[in-house]
């Protein structure tokens, strides 16, 4: 447990998804003391950020880590045990919602959308993360217990089919795209690591190396947070809505 606490805390990747996430919240009109749910919140590292939209509340799977995240917040943040696709609370209950890389680890990321639209309140917003190209398949989606990876098209289809309106969606994480890419696939080809088991343990390494891999995704923040995209990137982000009103149905 101490070893996820100091990754959430120091690893460049949780570093900078956190930056990429707040430039993409940053440009959200969230309405102010807004209800907020991290769907998937681990050990509560992003409830910490999420705060200063208004109360905030976590569901995480794991008791371990669902305990370490309801200390974060000296008890202030409301952090359940459950699933996404059953999750604890009435309809139309949140205003906000943040799923960063848990819908790939369910088996019906379909279900798990129309969940949380069900605890969204009309209009409220939804940002979601997950692994792209299903192409670089390899163990390391294997050993994480992923269920697919994602192409724009096949994340806008799951949403549609939910409920919700997809208002934007960019890659990133798109300067390591290429050698992550090349590992990956020689993963798969059974190229490397073939003669032992594979774990998925995020090593912190040397401060300078998290520092030096930290600063792609800074500049990528920056840029999203400036209205732009990106075309390529290791991972994709999402930002959807709940229609004020539900979808005309087919005509009779």
């Amino acid at each position: 447990m101490q070893a996820m606490l100091e990754a959430d805390e120091h690893h460049w990747w949780y570093r900078g998804r956190r930056r990429v996430i707040r430039a993409e919240l940053a440009r959200l009109p969230v309405p102010p003391g807004a209800s907020v749910l991290d769907a998937g919140c681990g050990s509560g590292r992003t409830l910490q950020e999420l705060a200063e939209f208004g109360p905030v509340a976590g569901v995480e799977l794991s008791p371990d880590a669902a305990a370490v995240a309801q200390g974060r917040g000296s008890g202030a943040f409301d952090v359940r045990i459950g699933r996404l696709e059953e999750l604890p609370w009435e309809e139309s209950r949140f205003d906000l919602i943040t799923c960063l890389d848990v819908i790939e680890h369910t088996p019906d990321d379909v279900v798990a959308l129309t969940e949380l639209r069900r605890v969204s309140r009309p209009g409220a917003w939804l940002l979601v993360t997950v692994p792209a190209y299903p192409a670089l398949w390899s163990r390391h989606d294997e050993a994480n217990h992923h269920h697919r990876r994602y192409t724009r098209r096949t994340l806008r289809t799951a949403a549609a089919l939910a409920g919700w309106q997809v208002e934007r969606v960019t890659s990133f994480n798109s300067v390591l795209l290429a050698p992550a890419a090349a590992v990956r696939l020689a993963q798969r080809w059974g190229r490397l690591g073939a003669d032992g088991d594979y774990t998925p343990d995020l090593q912190l390494g040397p401060r300078w190396l998290n520092g030096m891999l930290e600063r792609p995704m800074q500049l990528e923040a920056s840029w999203l947070g400036a209205g732009h995209t990106l075309p390529a990137g290791l991972s994709l982000l999402a930002i959807m809505r709940n229609p004020q009103f539900a979808p005309a149905g087919p005509p009779c």
